[in-house]
């Protein structure tokens, strides 16, 4: 089996398990009990996060604890439009969101009155940093943008947006880190929020993180009482949070040695899938090497997943969230290109790829494409 589908989710390590499972049997009391088996599933708790918060440069009480990037998208978004929408009911977000950022803002423009615009990108599909700041208005309360594209891979600028944004308090900034997180080194320091999930690096599905800066407020997406936080209620997800540490902490030992090696690996695709008259490689120099998005011309996308599968050989058309769309909305809004977004395809690859695997998929795809294109 050959698995080149690591953005849509990653097998969990056995050493995270293995975390999860010894909290699970030792730690089994609610952390937020006041007896001594409480106290020490709390103690347990706070040490994991001050792990995370160590790792990613935030404090432990920035961090919010959610089920994953989905929850942590919609109760940022939610959360600061039902804190400030008297301020005013302007979002602006990109063309390359996942569906996760486009579900609630869609929700708060149909029901809710928001205005939302979308603002340019240039040729690599990136903010126009320009473009931008001619769309904000005093009524801007949210500007969301992933920091890296789950389709295409690309990298916005997010610093440098963050930076642009410090002009305009009255401005939340939001990022969407979940395909950034244990993939490259990222800064916080001019965001006001970001989301992520455990299971993009290794760890266990149904754990994720907000970051929330500390002069934030929010409402809450859960009410209920406070768990870790007044701002996600329920009882403490004790070893899914030690498990998000552990697999957090292995993902950035030796980052620099993995990104190189998944570096060359992202150049020998590249090189290889080139020689194909119908293949067009979508992303591009912007775009993070664990991911590699191409179209192959006048084949379904589906039909080209399903062909490589009979060799048990597994990759994505868009992203494994999108909901059933004939075309792709990330490679369109970089391409223009109908043809190119009705036949693209996603191969993302992590530090546990093998040549040998590479070069089984390329075997395979080479049939593939005899049979056909």
């Amino acid at each position: 089996m050959v698995y080149l589908d690591y953005s849509a989710t990653t097998k969990t390590d056995l050493e995270v398990l293995d975390s999860f499972n010894k909290a699970s049997l030792s730690f089994f009391s609610n952390p937020n009990s006041l007896h001594k088996l409480g106290t020490k599933a709390n103690e347990l708790i706070n040490a994991s996060t001050k792990q995370v918060a160590d790792i990613l440069g935030v404090k432990p009480s920035e961090i919010i604890y959610t089920s994953g990037a989905s929850e942590s998208n919609n109760t940022a978004i939610k959360g600061i439009f039902d804190k400030f929408q008297n301020r005013g009911k302007h979002i602006i977000t990109t063309e390359f969101e996942h569906s996760s950022i486009y579900g609630p803002i869609s929700y708060l423009q149909k029901y809710r009155d928001a205005v939302v615009d979308f603002v340019e990108t240039d040729e690599f599909g990136r903010v126009k940093l320009d473009s931008l700041e001619k769309l904000i208005t005093d009524e801007t309360i949210l500007v969301s943008i992933c920091s890296v594209n789950s389709e295409i891979g690309i990298r916005q600028p997010i610093e440098e947006i963050g930076k642009l944004l410090k002009k305009y308090p009255k401005c939340f900034f939001h990022i969407d880190v979940t395909q950034s997180i244990g993939k490259e080194k990222i800064s916080f320091e001019n965001i006001d929020l970001a989301s992520f999930s455990a299971h993009k690096f290794f760890g266990i599905k149904g754990i994720g993180c907000l970051i929330k800066k500390e002069h934030i407020e929010i409402e809450p997406l859960i009410h209920g009482g406070k768990s870790t936080t007044i701002y996600r209620s329920g009882t403490p997800q004790l070893p899914l949070i030690v498990s998000l540490s552990k697999a957090l902490r292995l993902a950035y030992e030796d980052l620099d040695n993995k990104i190189k090696k998944i570096e060359e690996f992202n150049k020998y695709l590249q090189e290889e899938l080139k020689t194909y008259d119908k293949v067009r490689i979508n992303s591009n120099i912007y775009s993070i090497p664990q991911i590699l998005n191409i179209s192959v011309l006048g084949c379904k996308p589906e039909t080209m997943q399903h062909a490589l599968e009979e060799y048990d050989i597994y990759i994505s058309t868009q992203t494994a969230c999108a909901k059933g769309s004939e075309k792709s909305r990330a490679v369109y809004a970089l391409t223009k290109d109908e043809e190119r977004a009705k036949s693209s395809i996603r191969i993302s690859i992590s530090y546990v790829t093998t040549k040998e695997e590479l070069d089984t998929f390329l075997e395979a795809f080479k049939e593939c494409y005899k049979k056909l294109v």
